[in-house]
């Protein structure tokens, strides 16, 4: 796989870091398929990632959000095969962590774990004074007379 290299880019922008992270990381991470995962738009302000999760127990998956990451961990017990031979094991056993980086104002709104697959539920957010607004027009008469 080639490597690209953004450097370039991080000299001619400013301000841009968060989402030249983004691109290094999503670059630098492509190639991983475990474990695999949907993104989904819900609706105009919810997200879903949806990722499979199979024999993970509760305890054995951590979610932490922090800044503008969302980073799902998974550690498998150590005695989660203690005492079984198995003669085929295709369901992987093996520990992962994957991150997503997120817009501004998306946090994470609950997650749930049900028949194999992880659910971590986003909503978008955007402050009042963020949002489109509309401008009233005045007649140009009224402008007249308040400043008379």
């Amino acid at each position: 796989m080639t490597r690209l290299d953004f450097t370039p880019l991080f000299r001619s922008t400013i301000g841009f870091d968060r989402m030249m992270n983004a691109l290094e990381t999503s670059a630098r991470t492509g190639d991983e398929s475990y474990p695999l995962y949907n993104t989904e738009k819900v609706d105009e302000n919810d997200y879903r990632i949806t990722m499979e999760v199979p024999g993970f127990a509760e305890s054995e998956l951590s979610i932490e959000a922090r800044d503008a990451t969302v980073t799902i961990e998974g550690k498998p017990a150590r005695d989660r095969h203690e005492g079984r031979t198995y003669l085929h094991q295709g369901i992987p056993a093996r520990g992962f962590k994957r991150a997503f980086q997120l817009a501004s104002h998306v946090r994470v709104s609950g997650a749930s774990l049900a028949n194999g697959l992880l659910h971590i539920d986003l909503v978008r957010e955007v402050p009042e004074a963020l949002k489109p607004r509309s401008i009233e027009i005045r007649n140009g008469s009224a402008q007249k007379q308040l400043a008379a």
